[in-house]
């Protein structure tokens, strides 16, 4: 462990979500462990995201429990609903305050953040960790149009990773989406038939 960089990552979840959307690929978290767990010790890796609160069952779930049970500590809260002046229901949260409270509170044990991120807000936070004596990279795009990173976050950060530069070795294959997409309608197909036998087709 000794000369090894103790590394932690800071996902926010909702800004890397339609960052990747943006750019048209899904994560593979497993692969996204691996590449930084290759880069030194990875302390922790935390993923943060806000739940809506009347949402029985939320579609993103099943990537929470499947997070926590594979060496990532999930911070959720819930999202808080309002209606805006045109009377239309809208979502608001945000995650930014307890992902600074916690990268300052885990500034002391590692020497290197890596922030998913590219709100503008985390720039003092950045500034305040570089004060601290880490490194800090940001990880988002500006391969958008829009880009997705604030300027003066990505002027701050020691290093800036842009998501395109890692999707080889972070994104989930397009075949495998490709392949789950195609096996959903068939499954339906078959409910209620008699189940085919696999060595007649």
């Amino acid at each position: 462990m000794q000369g090894m960089e103790k590394i932690a990552l800071f996902i926010d979840g909702a800004n890397l979500y339609s960052a990747t959307k943006a750019l048209g690929f899904d994560i593979d978290y497993k692969r996204l462990l691996k590449e930084f767990q290759g880069r030194g010790y990875l302390l922790r890796a935390f993923y943060y995201t806000t739940l809506v609160e009347d949402q029985e069952y939320s579609s993103i779930r099943p990537l929470l429990d499947w997070l926590d049970y594979n060496g990532y500590s999930v911070v959720t809260k819930l999202a808080r609903e309002f209606t805006d002046s045109q009377g239309r229901r809208r979502v608001r949260g945000n995650m930014d305050i307890e992902i600074a409270v916690d990268a300052m509170e885990l500034a002391g044990s590692v020497d290197h953040i890596v922030l998913f991120s590219g709100d503008g807000d985390f720039r003092s936070l950045v500034e305040a960790l570089q004060r601290k004596g880490l490194r800090v990279s940001v990880v988002s795009t500006i391969s958008t149009q829009p880009p997705l990173i604030a300027d003066d976050l990505r002027r701050q950060a020691d290093v800036f990773i842009d998501l395109v530069d890692l999707q080889s070795k972070i994104g989930r294959d397009p075949a495998e989406r490709a392949n789950r997409m195609q096996e959903t309608p068939r499954f339906l197909e078959r409910r209620g038939a008699p189940m085919a036998d696999p060595s007649e087709t």
